[in-house]
């Protein structure tokens, strides 16, 4: 847990030292302890490879195989750690089309929906309708099927959420479709 909080901690710094954690090898580490049971040490993992997902190594955050223990966590009983979750696949998806259908292929869509319709804080609401946008995005456009289930969730946020950066990511998640 330490050491995953640690890395976490050297990597949310203004511009992280991702090239340095990706060559040292500590991508893969970070994927196993996503499927530990510990929520402690899934958040901080979580964390960790968000950091370095919203850098240039956001294909290696994948090849690691991060992106279907992700899509689990955003089922955990931590909202913390599906907000985490959420952000991380956020990131991967709004990298590249060729991420986004990854992220899409592995499931993350409902799951990314459950969380939008039952957050646990702003933060969470804001941080899961971002990534949803960012599922939403790109050119080819998101299949119909994703786009088709989206629909009625940001139907409900703009009629219902009162939160200006909410519905400003779910305006964009809309004009992507």
């Amino acid at each position: 847990y330490k050491s995953a909080q640690d890395l976490r901690k050297l990597l949310s710094i203004e511009e992280p030292p991702a090239a340095a954690a990706v060559e040292v090898g500590a991508l893969q580490p970070l994927v196993v302890a996503l499927q530990d049971t510990s929520t402690e040490l899934q958040f901080e993992a979580a964390w960790a490879l968000t950091n370095i997902a919203s850098t240039e190594y956001t294909k290696q955050v994948v090849q690691a195989g991060a992106v279907n223990p992700l899509v689990q966590l955003l089922a955990s009983p931590s909202p913390d750690v599906r907000e985490q979750a959420a952000w991380c696949l956020g990131n991967v998806a709004g990298d590249c089309t060729e991420l986004r259908d990854i992220v899409i292929d592995a499931g993350a869509v409902d799951p990314i929906l459950a969380n939008v319709r039952d957050p646990k804080s702003l933060s969470h609401l804001r941080n899961t309708v971002w990534a949803l946008s960012n599922v939403c995005r790109g050119k080819p456009s998101v299949r119909k099927d994703v786009a088709e289930r989206s629909m009625p969730v940001l139907t409900t946020l703009l009629l219902q959420c009162q939160d200006q950066d909410t519905l400003i990511d779910a305006c964009w998640a809309f004009s992507y479709m």
